[in-house]
């Protein structure tokens, strides 16, 4: 009867897998583990992400013990795969003690394996008090920074609502080139009142540093941020436009590969840890307010971690650290792909659309096709790529991918 029984389950799982509508991944995805410290010394008044103004020290006991418990019941999720790069951002997170990282990526070692040359990034403030412990987290084993620097020009720090100025900012970068080969510098344009030679002279400067990698966003102003409530004076359009235009000849013509829409790098410098977000694989968050999206071979699933640090330090103890998680629907799965893929300027290889969300290219032709006929996409036999204008109008060509109604189809 037991011999029956699993030969009926057997018969039942075939016929799952056959069925129409049935997802099946035929390889799973790079993974990825991503870690968020929330706390910051002031709110910046452009910021959307989960951080909290820091009030008296930071309990990184509780928070660190809260860490490993969230990874430890996530293990199962993730259980034989192994981890291609590590992200630890926030927030601030060089606001923790060295000891802390480093008994951070000691236990993460201990619960998860990691590849032999898994890359290690930390984000990091250029305030004095966090540059001074850049020895201590390459000794931990952090082998990639990444600085928020956002400008060189005092003006423009302060109207941002930073807490470092031009000097703190170059001396950061002195202290990271003495002691990590691989590091990103992150600066914002169409900044308040920020004129075209304003931005070339501060891109410029980034450019002379020789940085490994710059990530260039232009500022945008956010739902539910300081200045979404009282908005700043920003460049129009035009202006804006011309700033990117200069920023992709400017970086260009410094040996910088545009790898992706806000992305530029040094040959074998550009971020593995994006590039895993870009080409939709795999990432397990933990730590306050943090995402995850895990692929199993029949559904690929979305989580949310406890966004308010309070909330999360007391869910350690009942190792209930979810606010909310749900299985991707078969039909979104196209925009989610895609929302990723078409950021990489080279594109991706057509295999990954099936290898990484379980449906045929079929799926998508017809939209292709469309936004070919719109100039946004270009495709051959191995590999689908935006263009110039699709670049431009990314948002537009994205949008095309969205599921309709079946009435529409």
């Amino acid at each position: 009867m037991k011999i029956e029984a699993a030969g009926a389950s057997a018969a039942a799982d075939v016929a799952s897998y056959l069925r129409p509508g049935t997802l099946h991944l035929p390889v799973l995805p790079p993974l990825a583990l991503y870690i968020h410290v929330p706390w910051c010394l002031r709110k910046c008044p452009y910021c959307d992400f989960n951080s909290h103004q820091r009030h008296g020290e930071i309990p990184e006991e509780d928070y660190l013990d809260a860490l490993r418990a969230d990874l430890e019941s996530s293990l199962p999720l993730v259980w034989g795969r192994r981890v291609v790069s590590v992200f630890i951002g926030g927030g601030t997170p060089s606001l923790l003690s060295a000891r802390a990282v480093d008994r951070l990526l000691s236990d993460v070692r201990a619960l998860l394996p990691l590849e032999p040359d898994c890359e290690i990034t930390l984000e990091a403030n250029p305030g004095t008090f966090e540059a001074e412990k850049f020895a201590s987290f390459r000794a931990s084993g952090i082998n990639r920074l990444s600085i928020g620097i956002q400008s060189f020009d005092d003006a423009k720090l302060a109207a941002l609502g930073r807490v470092h100025d031009a000097a703190q900012a170059r001396r950061a970068i002195e202290i990271a080139q003495r002691h990590f080969d691989d590091f990103n510098l992150d600066l914002m344009y169409a900044l308040p009142g920020q004129t075209l030679p304003e931005l070339q002279r501060d891109a410029g400067a980034a450019l002379r540093i020789a940085s490994p990698h710059l990530s260039l966003y232009q500022l945008t102003l956010e739902p539910n941020t300081v200045f979404a409530r009282y908005p700043p004076a920003l460049p129009d359009e035009d202006t804006a436009a011309a700033m990117h235009d200069w920023i992709e000849e400017a970086t260009a013509a410094a040996g910088y590969s545009h790898y992706e829409v806000s992305a530029y790098a040094r040959a074998g410098h550009a971020c593995r840890h994006n590039l895993n977000y870009w080409s939709f694989g795999d990432y397990l968050g933990i730590g306050a307010g943090a995402a995850s999206k895990l692929s199993f071979p029949h559904r690929i699933v979305r989580q949310t971690r406890l966004k308010q640090p309070d909330s999360y330090l007391r869910a350690a103890a009942r190792r209930e650290f979810i606010a909310e998680s749900h299985e991707v629907a078969r039909a979104d799965l196209p925009f989610e792909f895609m929302l990723n893929a078409l950021r990489l300027t080279a594109g991706f290889p057509l295999r990954w659309f099936t290898e990484r969300t379980g449906l045929p290219l079929s799926a998508i032709d017809a939209t292709v096709a469309a936004a070919e006929q719109r100039g946004l996409l270009v495709r051959d036999l191995e590999s689908i790529w935006p263009t110039g204008l699709g670049l431009r109008f990314l948002s537009d060509l994205q949008a095309l991918f969205l599921p309709r109604p079946a009435s529409v189809r």
